[in-house]
Order: structure tokens, then C-alpha cells, then sequence
């Protein structure tokens, strides 16, 4: 496919114009990401993986009803997808306590939560992306009460496909960071998934070799999946065969 205008360019992903009015090309690069402590270098072959898995999770959840902005994968390092307005939001749930979590409150790592928790951050990097609440987004309009209802239904069913899926591959899903967007279908208005789900948007703990006799509700020290890019997708059975290592894992905050 021939490369058309360049729409946008992030640390991880670059969006090109689509080939159809509403979509968009988008490119996986290899960039590490600059959201986690200490910031992680460019892993070869990241690109690649992270977008086959972005496909298999995507794909999964419009297979059961959940919209995304997902259409096709178109080789190895693009998919087209939706256009959509994304809301200035980054939505995590929460399963466990870890990173902010854990450094705000003072909840041991790895402590099970009483339910999901669902946190709204305002993407701004200079503003260190900051907890804000759903006050402060009526508020400043970045999204309505609609919305945040809807974004909470939508935030807990991806929830529980990941956490199932992952749970199928021996994965316990600690947390995970959505972006949503607006999409319009004639006068209707409703809200999908978009950017991408992969290990870069969630937090993941190794189970195998874990006593499994242990109650879930008791706290288990979690175990870092090693070299997660390319475990992850070979347990999915998504690992491309040209694709042969990666190195650390990225997780949010």
C-alpha cells in the first residue's frame, strides 16, 4: 500500500491518512516507551509484535460485542483502523495494587483490590498525566456523565476479556490503560476502544510456577513475565515467525 499523508507521530505508533474517507493507517514502531520509570530503549521487533497482539485482543473484543476501532491488519507493522475523536483521557483499571496505586496509598504490591477500580488520568506529559476525577471532567467538558458511564461499562468488559484471556496463558492482569474515542454514525454518537492493547498498556504478572492452592484473595508476591513482548505472544499463539526475541516489559503507572 502506498504511504500517504502523515496524520500524527507518537512515541510508539505513527497514524497515516487511510484509504477510505474515516479510517487510518496505523504504524507500529519500535520506540521504547518514555511513560514508565526508568524510560525504556527501542526493543527490535517490538512494532511487529505489538501490533499482532493489538489485532488478537482488538479483533477478540469485536468478536463479543465490544467496539473498537480496529478493521484489519494490513502486514506486519500496520492495521487500518477507525478515525475517531479520542476523549483527552487515559482510562486504568485496576485489579491489584501496583505502581501509583500502591505508592499513593500505601497498599502493599500485589494486594488483590475488593473489585476493579477504574482511575481517570488527563493526558498531558507536561502536566505528568495527572489523577483527576469525574468532577473535574463534567467540569471542564472533556467528557458527560453519559460518557463516563458509558466508559466505566466498556472499561469493565475489556476488563474482563483481557482478565480471561490472560488467565488462559497462566497471566494474572495486574492493570491496564485504555484510550477511548467518539465515533458518529449518523446522528448517533457512541464511544469504542482505540490506540492499542498490548503489553505496552498493561501491567503483567507471570502465574506458572505459583502455588495455585493459595485462595486468590490472599496476596501473592507478583512475578514480572520475562521478556514479555515475545512470551505474551507465544502463549496467545500470535508470535510471528521471523520474530524470534524482545527484551523488558513496559508497564503503566
Amino acid at each position: 500500500m502506498a504511504r500517504r499523508k502523515k496524520v500524527y507521530e507518537g512515541k510508539a505508533k505513527i497514524l497515516y491518512e487511510g484509504p477510505e474517507p474515516g479510517t487510518l493507517i496505523q504504524y507500529f514502531k519500535d520506540d521504547g516507551s518514555q511513560a514508565v520509570t526508568p524510560p525504556q530503549a527501542a526493543v527490535e521487533g517490538k512494532g511487529v509484535l505489538n501490533n499482532r497482539l493489538s489485532e488478537f485482543f482488538m479483533a477478540g473484543l469485536n468478536s463479543i460485542g465490544v467496539p473498537t476501532h480496529f478493521i484489519k491488519r494490513l502486514n506486519m507493522r500496520e492495521q487500518m483502523v477507525r478515525m475517531a475523536e479520542i476523549l483527552p483521557l487515559e482510562i486504568v483499571v485496576r485489579n491489584y495494587s501496583a505502581g501509583a496505586m500502591t505508592e499513593r496509598l500505601g497498599i502493599p504490591l500485589g494486594t488483590p483490590l475488593p473489585r476493579p477500580i477504574v482511575e481517570y488520568y488527563f493526558k498531558d506529559e507536561k502536566l505528568g498525566n495527572p489523577l483527576v476525577s469525574e468532577e473535574h471532567i463534567v467540569a471542564f467538558g472533556w467528557a458527560n456523565q453519559q460518557d463516563l458511564d458509558d466508559i466505566i461499562a466498556l472499561a469493565l468488559r475489556v476488563n474482563d476479556f483481557l482478565t480471561g484471556v490472560m488467565l488462559g496463558a497462566g497471566i494474572r492482569l495486574a492493570d491496564f490503560r485504555l484510550e477511548v474515542g467518539r465515533v458518529w454514525e449518523g446522528e448517533f454518537m457512541r464511544l469504542i476502544v482505540a490506540d492499542e492493547i498490548s503489553p505496552d498498556s498493561c501491567r503483567l504478572w507471570d502465574m506458572r510456577g505459583l502455588d495455585l492452592s493459595e485462595r486468590d484473595d490472599q496476596q501473592r508476591d507478583p512475578i514480572p513475565l520475562a521478556d514479555v513482548y515475545t512470551e505474551l505472544a507465544r502463549r496467545l499463539g500470535v508470535l510471528p515467525s521471523n520474530v524470534t526475541h524482545s527484551t523488558k516489559p513496559t508497564l503503566i503507572n
